[in-house]
């Protein structure tokens, strides 16, 4: 798949101690596998099944994702900023391909 893109909305700026929302978006078909081609054969599963952010390069949130999750998946999350520095979000592929997106957020 090559028109991948993952997008995320995080605010610009923040106080210290303000809790600000993160939105992120990957489209994507997310194959589950199950369905079948018009010649009848399996479509096979092409999932993003990893989903990690860290913030200044600690871990701030992961998730393991399965065939349920829905086209394009959606995520929001809820972060307490207390420094400035940089997100990094991170989507892995079945077969290991991987679709990055990186964020600043400046705090006073």
């Amino acid at each position: 798949m090559s028109n991948i893109k993952p997008r995320v909305r995080i605010p610009k700026s923040a106080k210290k101690g303000e809790v600000v929302e993160i939105k992120t978006l990957i489209e994507h078909k997310m194959e589950t596998g199950q369905r079948k081609d018009k010649q009848g054969n399996k479509i096979p599963r092409k999932i993003v099944n990893r989903f990690e952010c860290k913030f200044n390069g600690k871990l701030v949130l992961a998730s393991d994702w399965h065939p349920a999750v829905s086209a394009n998946p959606y995520l929001a999350f809820h972060f307490r900023a207390e420094d400035s520095g940089e997100f990094e979000f991170r989507w892995v592929e079945d077969g290991g391909a991987e679709f990055t997106k990186k964020a600043k957020l400046t705090v006073s």
